[in-house]
């Protein structure tokens, strides 16, 4: 819808909130359902006229960032930012919000977002049950569109804080980058265009864009 809405001419700032999916699409194709009135499901369209192609990753990390701040505020709940575009819980490390950022045509990008708040897939953490009660969507929805608003204006800041506050960081990770193969290593920052940086077993620096990415430790 979104989407659409951009190629008619939509400004930027169009935001588009679901009660429910039945068809949604995160990375790498994968589905994305949620049942009605379980999840925070939004959209936000953005023209990023100021930032260079090569760094529209950092739109992705601006919402995470966003994510996180959002969960801090209303809910009392330190959540992780797992490269390039999760949010898990704290300790169990069980996924709770997936973000996903895609060009459209005219240099438009839709940021989506799908966070759990009062119940999820098997397995996935849910903020109600972080919190230890229930949240607002509706507060949650407007402490994260003001904390993305803020951080549009500063993207060297993005890239800053992400990589200081990015849980890959740190850790020893598989990157299965599909028909490229599988990178194992230490991943080492994020840079100033959101690409992780691995350390290879065999000590290479590799920048990477695209990868599904597994903590080993």
């Amino acid at each position: 819808m979104v989407a659409e809405a951009a190629a008619a001419g939509a400004t930027e700032g169009l935001v588009v909130v679901a009660d429910f999916q039945t068809a949604g699409r995160g990375r790498l194709d994968r589905s994305w359902e949620a049942a009605p009135g379980d999840a925070l499901l939004v959209s936000v369209l953005l023209r990023p006229d100021r930032l260079a192609v090569e760094r529209w990753h950092l739109l992705s990390a601006a919402a995470a960032l966003s994510a996180r701040s959002a969960c801090a505020d209303v809910a009392g709940v330190d959540a992780r930012i797992k490269w390039p575009n999760d949010l898990l819980a704290g300790e169990s490390g069980a996924k709770l919000a997936g973000i996903l950022a895609e060009a459209t045509v005219g240099e438009v990008v839709v940021v989506g977002m799908g966070l759990n708040v009062h119940g999820g897939p098997p397995g996935a953490a849910v903020l109600d049950h972080l919190a230890g009660r229930r949240i607002s969507r509706s507060e949650l929805l407007e402490s994260w569109l003001e904390a993305l608003e803020r951080r549009l204006d500063d993207w060297d800041a993005v890239a800053s804080d992400y990589s200081k506050g990015c849980n890959t960081v740190g850790k020893r990770v598989n990157v299965d980058r599909g028909a490229t193969g599988v990178l194992r290593g230490l991943a080492t920052r994020v840079d100033a265009a959101g690409r992780l940086i691995v350390r290879s077993d065999s000590s290479e620096e590799v920048a990477v864009s695209v990868g599904d990415v597994t903590h080993l430790t």
